[in-house]
């Protein structure tokens, strides 16, 4: 049941001309040379010797998982989503023990989601300006002294309601510019054959890091120090700079913007959200997730309470059902890249979709705890699998001159209405039963694969 929710090469759709890595007229992407390297593009402007981690004009840098950079590029998410996992656990904890104010826990929680709608389009359309790099690697620098700051406060005893959720809110303002920017990075150095691989190993760090790791460490942690959680999680930042500033400097050539710039900025935003709307691919990837996230949140909103009122398991055990979910979406993201060649990539989605609408029908139809881990495990595996392959196919719909404004919108679009899930779960299990929750949001989800699955796979 993530709440990450997100390939096969575009099809015919209205503004599909990023087929397979080839750009639409006018942008400049690495091109694939004869040894399957890519040449650095833009590289005129630039002074060979004077960044580590970028090669001289010229020079060409290889493509794929398996590379020396992609390696790098993945220490650096590695890194950091652990030190996120530690965080989302320990700074609500940190807030309910300070303050005993359910208004303050609000406060922070909304404080860390705000950014995804305030700051996201406008960070999207300055990332498509800026080299995606340099953002990254500026952006983990940023959260690392804010995190550092909060666990001198926490430490300190001066932490409060205020700061916490002015931390939150500027680290969430910061990720939304390194997540757009991280995604050109992937593109970009997995190539265009590797990217179900690329996707499937971001999505199995994200559920190591950030479901497993991180939430233990910082268990771990929050009994000896809970200023240690934020030390652990500015520590993880500085780590990830550092791999990030290593990496080769690859960036599309972009065309220059014309008048003021907020005007420009404007524009651009502008022609980001319509060419999303224009896509017939990328549309009826948005609206497939629109309602999968709507769903999905609304599960996730009551699994607990699902857990020890309807399961009768004791609250301790909740957490096991959380990890078979993990453990189902890493064997997700695993197999994944190798299912999608065989069975083609569209096939692929279609039965990830239509595997985590089953299981959220089997939790809600069949009340026994041993059900309820592999519904779990299933939902896991289906939700992976969905986001590896939905992902690939929106980078590979999507110019790399407009990768930062597309994501943006997208996740907009998609992450926007997962509150309206979960304030939805509330009243209908209310009115009827916490089963009839998962019953119906799984439905929406079967539903959803069977009325899009011709235009996935044909798209």
């Amino acid at each position: 049941m993530s709440e990450r929710l997100e390939a096969e090469q575009a099809g015919s759709g209205d503004g599909e001309q990023a087929q397979a890595g080839r750009p639409p007229s006018g942008q400049s992407r690495p091109v694939p040379a004869e040894d399957g390297r890519a040449e650095i593009t833009g590289a005129a402007d630039r002074q060979p010797g004077n960044d580590p981690g970028l090669p001289a004009a010229g020079e060409t840098v290889e493509q794929g998982v398996r590379t020396p950079a992609f390696r790098r590029l993945m220490g650096a998410w590695t890194v950091s989503l652990v030190g996120d996992g530690v965080r989302i656990v320990a700074l609500p904890l940190y807030t309910a023990i300070s303050t005993r104010s359910p208004l303050a826990a609000s406060a922070v929680a909304v404080a860390a989601v705000l950014p995804w709608l305030l700051i996201a389009l406008p960070a999207g359309v300055l990332v498509d300006r800026w080299r995606p790099r340099r953002v990254v690697a500026t952006a983990h620098a940023f959260r690392a002294v804010v995190t550092a700051v909060l666990a001198v406060a926490a430490f300190t005893g001066h932490a409060g309601v205020a700061l916490l959720a002015a931390v939150a809110f500027v680290l969430a303002s910061a990720e939304t510019f390194a997540d757009s920017a991280a995604q050109l990075l992937l593109v970009e150095l997995a190539g265009p054959d590797d990217l179900e691989r690329a996707n499937g190993r971001f999505v199995m760090v994200e559920t190591v890091g950030m479901d497993l790791a991180g939430p233990l460490a910082a268990s771990a942690l929050f009994l000896w120090q809970p200023a240690a959680c934020f030390a652990l999680d500015a520590l993880s930042f500085v780590l990830a700079a550092v791999f990030v500033a290593r990496l080769p400097d690859v960036v599309p050539e972009r065309a220059p913007s014309a008048g003021s710039m907020l005007a420009g900025l404007r524009a651009q935003l502008a022609e980001g959200g319509g060419y999303l709307l224009r896509s017939r691919g990328l549309r009826v990837l948005v609206a497939a997730v629109m309602l999968t996230a709507i769903s999905a949140a609304a599960g996730n909103a009551v699994l607990a309470l699902f857990a020890i009122q309807t399961l009768g398991v004791p609250p301790a055990v909740v957490p096991g059902l959380v990890v078979a979910m993990s453990i189902g979406a890493i064997a997700g993201s695993r197999t994944t890249p190798a299912l999608a060649p065989r069975f083609g990539a569209g096939q692929t989605m279609v039965g990830a979709l239509a595997t985590l609408g089953v299981s959220f029908v089997l939790l809600g139809a069949v009340h026994h705890v041993a059900v309820a881990a592999v519904a779990c495990f299933l939902a896991g595996f289906g939700s992976a699998g969905w986001n590896v392959l939905s992902a690939t196919r929106r980078q590979r719909l999507t110019p790399s001159a407009m990768m930062g404004r597309v994501t943006s919108a997208y996740r907009v679009l998609a992450w926007g209405l997962m509150p309206l899930g979960a304030g939805l779960a509330g009243p209908l299990a209310q009115l009827t039963s916490l089963g009839t929750v998962f019953l119906a949001a799984g439905s929406v989800i079967v539903l959803t694969a069977f009325v899009f699955a011709r235009p996935l796979v044909r798209s």
